[in-house]
């Protein structure tokens, strides 16, 4: 087969050429070896690999002739991969912005500040679940959980539920979690974080959502100590300059005593609930 009768395959066949080839260049074939075994150039496997290298998943399925208006990322692979980096690294106080904790808004401040770029806060929701830092099942369960954790259950940490306060529901993430091994390195549902692991580690995510569907989070590479939670919390009360009900919606195990020690520290302004079952 030629490389051009390869561009000739349906979408799904060549996408699925694509990924057989990657495979075994991980499995230990050379280029040449693969190119001789699917019937391709080594070109054109060169091609392949460098593009899958650069952009991970997104690089294996076949691109539309002709993109439509708005199809085209506004951010490279490379600049995305910056962007995580500086979310990772620290609150966006950190880095000169002017909000104590990463937003939809503040990824745009920082995208415009670090490249020159304006991109709305519909575009940063897309890129935060394209990267995997926000995952989309756990913000659908939060936003659920609005519904069926209103009212606080029995037994909570707090003294009193907050009349006048924010409600907020917060967990604890885990989005850069290993892919498995056994599957490959194009396993399905790969994302940026994941394509990049070399760069990013561990990375953990705080993340809370008010009853107006605002987000704000703060993640790190490894896990979250006492201190850096009550800051979380700290935070959100700053930044929303409000006293706070938080209804704690996933958690570790292992730390699943810190939450109870918000409202000690702080019993006139926060309260802590854990959803009803």
């Amino acid at each position: 087969m030629a490389t051009r009768d390869a561009r000739s395959l349906s979408a799904e066949a060549l996408e699925a050429l694509r990924r057989r080839a990657i495979a075994a260049i991980a499995a230990g074939a050379t280029r040449a070896e693969v190119a001789r075994l699917f019937g391709v150039s080594r070109k054109t496997v060169s091609a392949w690999v460098a593009a899958y290298e650069e952009s991970g998943e997104d690089a294996l399925r076949p691109k539309r002739r002709g993109r439509r208006p708005g199809e085209q990322l506004a951010l490279s692979p490379k600049q995305q991969a910056c962007a995580i980096q500086a979310i990772v690294e620290g609150t966006p106080d950190r880095h000169g912005l002017p909000h104590a904790l990463w937003t939809r808004l503040a990824i745009a401040d920082l995208v415009e500040r670090s490249f020159g770029i304006r991109i709305s806060p519909a575009t940063v929701s897309q890129y935060l679940l394209r990267w995997g830092l926000i995952e989309e099942h756990r913000l659908v369960e939060l936003m659920r959980g609005r519904v069926t954790s209103v009212a606080p259950a029995r037994g909570g940490t707090g003294a009193e539920w907050l009349p006048h306060a924010e409600t907020l529901w917060l967990a604890w993430t885990r989005p850069h979690a290993p892919a498995d091994p056994r599957r490959g390195p194009v396993a399905g549902k790969q994302n940026l974080l994941t394509g990049f692991r070399d760069y990013f580690g561990d990375v953990n995510v705080l993340l809370a959502v008010t009853n107006r569907s605002v987000v704000y989070f703060q993640a790190q590479r490894g896990p979250f100590d006492h201190k850096q939670t009550t800051g979380f919390v700290e935070r959100l009360m700053a930044q929303l300059d409000r006293d706070l009900n938080i209804i704690v919606y996933a958690w570790p195990p292992q730390h699943h005593g810190i939450p109870a020690t918000w409202a000690t520290r702080h019993p006139a302004r926060v309260s802590v609930r854990f959803p009803r079952a």
